[in-house]
Order: C-alpha cells, then structure tokens, then sequence
C-alpha cells in the first residue's frame, strides 16, 4: 500500500460528547433547581423518609459491633469499680428517694391551693419511653435520632425529656425513627418561667457555651431581676410543652453600661451529652395552655318609674 493513502491523523480514543463546560452547566443549574424545589415545595420530603427506612436496618447492623464492643468492655471491668458503682447508685437511690418524699408534700400542698383558688387541674399529658441510637452526623446540629417514629405514636413538634428535665423537641419523624433537636442547638427556642420571680422569657440554644453546650436567656432587661442558680421551668404559653417542666438553671448574668439587655447564660438540666434514655411527650391540644374565660354574670338593670 502507498505511503501518501494511509490517514495522518490519530482515531479518537474515546467516544466524543458534550464538552465538560457544557455538562457543568446543566448539573449546576439541575442542582440549583433541585435546592429551590426542596426549600419551597418540600419536594424531596418522602425521598428522605424513604431513604431512612431503607437504611434503618443498615444502621442497626452497623452499630451492632459498637453494641458487643461496649458490653464486651463493660463485662472486663474490674470488681473494685463495680463496687463503687453500686455505692453510688445506693446513695443515688436514697436521695431520690427524699426527693419523692418531698414531690408527694409539694403535690398535695399544691393540690389544696388549687382548691381554694377554684383552679381547674391540669391535663395528664401521654408520654412515652424511647431509647437514643446516635448522634446526626451534621456537625453544625445538636441533634439524636430516636428509636420511636410515626409507627410508635410519635408527632411532629413532641417535646423530649430526661429523668432531670427537658432535652429538646422532635423536629422530623419518619416510620421507624425519629429526629430530636436538642435544646442547645442554635435554631432552637423554648420559652420560659423563673420559679423565683414569676417572670416569663425564651431561651435559645448557645452551642459554643462551654464543652457540651449550654442556653441563653435573650432580651432579658439590665434591670431584671435574675440571679445565679434560679431555676427555670416551661411556661406553657405556646400551647405545646406543658407548664411546669424543669428546663435549665441560670450559671452566669453580665449586665453591661453599653447596652439596654442582660446576658444571662444557663445550663440544662437534662443530659445533652450521652443521653440514652428519654420520655416522649404527647403535645398540648391547640390553645389547651390558656384560661378559659369565666362567664359574664348579668347586670341587674333598675327600672323606674316613668313621671308624670
């Protein structure tokens, strides 16, 4: 074969296509799209709940070695530490214990007042026990998924608490499991009531307060009076976390010249860090937490004479 036919130029090696600029442009703007959709229309809202549900029992297979390293760990601990844990746990047991003593004297004294004061009772609020399988994996969040979801009876919006106080609120449900939004999370907010003065405010959580986080009582005035180790409950005016549930206790108050606000800086009382057991409360009915107006008495009207 001559030398002048044979072709020059290289075969390409790869099948051409559209250029790469051209393919960044459509994934950019698909992407784009698919945030907008999400953020307005809530579009890929059952996607995630199916993707939790597929991948729950991929999750439990996987902290299944955590589980037998843990209890493995457990089991070879020394008989001196073993015995030291159940010392303390009896001395645990014998202060819980006064301290039901003394919830049964409070109860009954507040029993009779609300008697006197002609109050009606409060409602029995359903609850629930739920146990905390992890941490989420975003580190900007403070959150921990639940093993109780909308099978269990769990709703959007339902508060969560420990044995010490209120740990935080349920912020997505899914069938199997749910997702609780700690109190020291950023985006949280949960008002409430010092039992000292009666005065009502909303606390929001201060991720970066000390190691494992702690809350801040925003809008306070410089002349409020807050002080040290005051303790503060829920207040119940949003309708949705019963009244009377202990939340956090004030750790430190700055009052500045330059500015009209406190801050006031307080430590919750429930376990944020490590909790394993939690209660899941049924949230209040829709303007359940206000007073129901007392009904008007008549006026008696004097009817006189018409003169002459």
């Amino acid at each position: 074969m001559p030398l002048g036919t044979l072709e020059r130029s290289a075969p390409p090696f790869f099948k051409q296509g559209p250029s790469a600029l051209s393919r960044l442009a459509v994934y950019s703007a698909l992407a784009l799209f698919l945030m907008v959709a999400d953020a307005r229309f809530k579009l890929t809202g059952p996607v995630r709940q199916a993707v939790g549900t597929v991948l729950y029992p991929v999750q439990w297979l996987m902290l299944q070695p955590v589980e037998f390293a843990s209890h493995g760990a457990g089991y070879f601990q020394s008989l001196k530490a073993a015995q030291d844990d159940l010392d303390t746990a009896r001395k645990k047991m014998t202060e819980m214990g006064q301290r039901a003593n003394q919830a049964e004297q409070l109860a009954l004294e507040n029993g009779r007042l609300r008697q006197l004061l002609a109050l009606r009772d409060r409602l029995e609020t359903p609850a629930q026990a739920a146990e905390v399988i992890y941490d989420t994996a975003d580190p900007y969040t403070r959150r921990v998924v639940v093993d109780r979801g909308q099978m269990g009876g769990v709703v959007l919006g339902a508060p969560v608490m420990d044995e010490a106080g209120v740990l935080g609120q349920v912020t997505r449900v899914f069938p199997l499991v749910s997702e609780v939004t700690l109190l020291v999370d950023r985006d949280q907010a949960i008002p409430v009531l010092n039992v000292r003065t009666g005065a009502r405010g909303v606390a929001y959580g201060d991720p970066v307060a000390g190691h494992d986080g702690g809350m801040e009582l925003r809008f306070m005035p410089a002349n409020a009076d807050v002080r040290e180790d005051d303790l503060l409950t829920t207040s119940g005016v949003d309708g949705l976390y019963p009244s009377g549930l202990p939340v956090a206790r004030v750790v430190r108050v700055e009052r500045r010249a330059d500015s009209a606000f406190a801050r006031v800086y307080c430590k919750p009382l429930a376990q944020v860090q490590g909790a394993r057991h939690v209660v899941v409360l049924q949230p209040l009915p829709e303007n359940a937490s206000l007073p129901r107006p007392e009904p008007a008495h008549p006026v008696p009207v004097k009817r006189g004479g018409r003169k002459g």
